[in-house]
């Protein structure tokens, strides 16, 4: 075997391994020495100088010597002060008053520093600086300049008059920056009110929104998980629904709707005539009915005129929906499904379309919904979206079979504004 490192050091356990002796008698083994049970037992991890130094109290810088003599010169310089004034020695009370301020300046000095660093943001000490050079320099102009000096002299003549009126006018700028200070205080507060308030808004609306995902799993499965949804409780659930459509914001609404389309409660399922639930598709999945399927919530008219401006919409399935004058503008509908959805009137500008589902079956032969004929999914006739006077200015990712859709089905008026335009492709719109 390899020797293990520091083997030559003697092990203190091998000492007390037995040794037969040549009579075949076993001596007793020695008694362990107490060295040897001390170190055996575990050492208890002391503390670094460096964690003490961590938990210890913070010390308070001790005053230096400097500073103690200083407090004392001050404190006699008071004295001397008040000594002077009560035997009317003017010589001695100003001394003392002269050097109480000066040893006073001094000890401030260094406060006053830290104060100008830690309080004045550093974008306003320049701004700061330069209205006091401004001041003094206008005030210097006016004792310097030769209206108030006498003829035939040198001396400069102060113009107190001019001194007033420039205090007083300094004054007055003083009240207005105060007043705006004032006003940009409060209007600051607005500001962050208001941003406080939006922040709050959204926190409560996400609290309604995860309270109504909750609501309608409920009500929407069994103990078991599976979908069981009667009739009432359709209802119910649809009525939820429209209620929190309403008083939502655009985010909201396509935060539902994503709920709503990846747990396929907006998807006609394939259900048992008898008992109207849905039927498994052998593949760990709903069977999906386009022809005869039952929703287990019908959107209806809860997004005809919605705001749904910017949102993200993808994967989302929109069949059928009625979005009459939406505002589509700038949504994220790749692949999205919006086959048979009323988007008469609506507004995609900049919307991307990139494998959006808008028919069924071929370009050609794919035409909009009807109140009166059933739709045709092989042909795709009945199956497409009603696209009559959308607007498609700069809609991103466009393919083919999509601009012929809509050119041949948008009417005249949208025409103009569909990418690449809608040269040889005919108006079987009529108007």
């Amino acid at each position: 075997m390899t020797p293990e490192p520091n083997s030559s050091q003697p092990n203190p356990r091998e000492s007390n391994v037995s040794v037969e002796s040549p009579n075949g008698a076993i001596p007793p083994a020695p008694p362990e020495p107490a060295t040897i049970v001390a170190t055996a037992e575990p050492e208890k991890p002391q503390p670094s100088t460096s964690t003490r130094k961590v938990f210890a109290r913070p010390q308070q810088p001790a005053q230096t010597t400097t500073e103690m003599s200083a407090s004392v010169l001050t404190l006699g310089s008071i004295a001397a002060m008040i000594f002077g004034l009560a035997n009317d020695n003017i010589l001695l009370g100003l001394i003392g008053a002269i050097s109480a301020i000066g040893i006073s300046l001094r000890l401030m000095w260094p406060s006053w520093g830290k104060i100008w660093s830690q309080v004045i943001p550093p974008t306003w000490r320049t701004l700061i600086v330069s209205c006091f050079g401004l001041l003094a320099g206008i005030v210097g102009l006016l004792m310097l300049s030769g209206t108030n000096t006498q003829p035939g002299t040198r001396n400069i003549q102060i113009n107190w008059d001019a001194i007033g009126a420039l205090g007083e006018l300094i004054g007055a700028l003083g009240q207005i920056l105060i007043a705006i200070l004032g006003v940009y205080v409060a209007w600051r507060q607005y500001v962050i009110s208001k941003d406080l308030t939006i922040q709050q808004n959204r926190i409560t609306q996400q609290q309604t929104i995860d309270a109504y995902f909750q609501g309608v799993s409920d009500l929407a499965l069994d103990e078991q998980g599976f979908l069981e949804d009667w009739p009432q409780e359709r209802a119910i659930a649809e009525g939820r629904t429209a209620a929190i459509m309403s008083s939502v914001d655009a985010e909201g609404k396509a935060k539902i709707l994503r709920f709503l389309s990846q747990s396929r409660l907006v998807t006609p399922l394939k259900r048992d005539r008898l008992l109207g639930r849905p039927i498994l598709d052998g593949d760990g999945g709903y069977a999906e009915d386009r022809d005869h399927g039952i929703r287990v919530i019908d959107l209806n008219v809860m997004l005809a005129g919605a705001d749904l401006a910017g949102t993200d919409l993808r994967w989302t399935d929109l069949s059928e929906a009625n979005l009459v004058r939406a505002n589509l503008s700038k949504c994220d509908l790749v692949k999205a499904n919006i086959s048979r959805a009323v988007l008469y009137d609506a507004n995609l500008a900049r919307a991307d379309l990139r494998a959006a589902k808008v028919f069924y079956g071929k370009a050609e032969t794919a035409s909009p919904r009807s109140r009166t004929e059933f739709a045709n999914y092989e042909t795709g006739e009945y199956t497409g979206a009603v696209v009559e006077r959308a607007d498609f200015t700069a809609v991103k990712r466009l393919s083919d079979e999509q601009r012929y859709y809509c050119c041949a089905w948008c009417g005249s008026q949208s025409r103009e504004t569909i990418p690449g335009g809608c040269e040889g492709i005919p108006n079987k719109l009529g108007r």
